[in-house]
């Protein structure tokens, strides 16, 4: 099958999903404070620019499933094309649990929830689609509340890299440090800015930029995001949707 095909099926596939299996739901989604946790299915068409190798494009789904409104578990799978190995595939799985384990501690401070995220090295290093390396993590997020429109959610973690390649460097435990900014524009509009680094034997200086637009409230939104890694100079571009069950 040629790649082409492959990415329409892809187009083909994200939105049937998206389609089907949206449904009526009673519940108030406000997706613009990432410590609200909500059951949800998520597609995302990809594009990676490398200054220093080949790109890569596809798309990425993850399902995140909230047992309940303070825990939740993230399966994300991406799956994509190396323009330079010319090979498509399963790319890294990431998992992520996430744990509200304090709500409404102050008027501002509205949750503290801890968090361990790992990266499993599904995807093919020989064909450009993978790392080659586990990623573990665990750290702790709060929310803060400064106006009705503006919140942060700031988080700490603690990184280790099973064996090290030429991105990470030398060292294989470091600390994470992320700002995420969540601007609220009205009721449907809402605007994610987080810089993000990652302390190894050196620096690396990433961010997420991330628009999102709720179609219709409580069930369907669309989003596009620019995902820059300033240190090792590559550009991520990402539009997608949500679909909240």
């Amino acid at each position: 099958m040629k790649i082409s095909s492959k990415i329409a099926l892809l187009a083909m596939l994200l939105s049937v999903t998206l389609t089907s299996t949206a449904q009526d739901d009673a519940q108030t989604v406000d997706a613009s404070k990432p410590t609200n946790l909500y059951t949800q299915v998520n597609g995302a068409f990809e594009y990676q620019s490398h200054k220093n190798g080949p790109d890569l494009y596809g798309a990425r789904f993850n399902v995140q499933y909230a047992f309940n409104p303070d825990n939740l578990l993230l399966v994300e799978v991406p799956f994509l094309y190396n323009e330079g190995t010319d090979h498509f595939g399963i790319s890294d799985t990431r998992v992520r649990y996430f744990h509200a384990a304090k709500r409404n501690i102050t008027d501002r401070l509205i949750a503290i929830a801890p968090y361990l995220d790992i990266t499993m090295p599904t995807g093919s290093f020989e064909k450009g689609l993978g790392s080659d390396v586990w990623s573990l993590a665990a750290g702790v997020v709060a929310g803060y509340v400064f106006t009705p429109k503006i919140s942060a959610f700031p988080g700490i973690g603690i990184v280790h890299i099973t064996e090290p390649n030429k991105y990470q460097g030398d060292s294989h435990t470091g600390i994470n440090l992320q700002t995420n900014m969540s601007i609220s524009f009205n009721q449907r509009a809402f605007l994610f800015v987080n810089p993000i680094v990652t302390i190894l034997d050196r620096t690396i200086w990433t961010g997420e930029f991330n628009f999102n637009y709720m179609i219709k409230p409580n069930k369907f939104k669309v989003n596009a995001g620019y995902y820059p890694n300033f240190t090792n100079d590559i550009n991520t571009i990402r539009i997608g949707a949500t679909i909240f069950l």
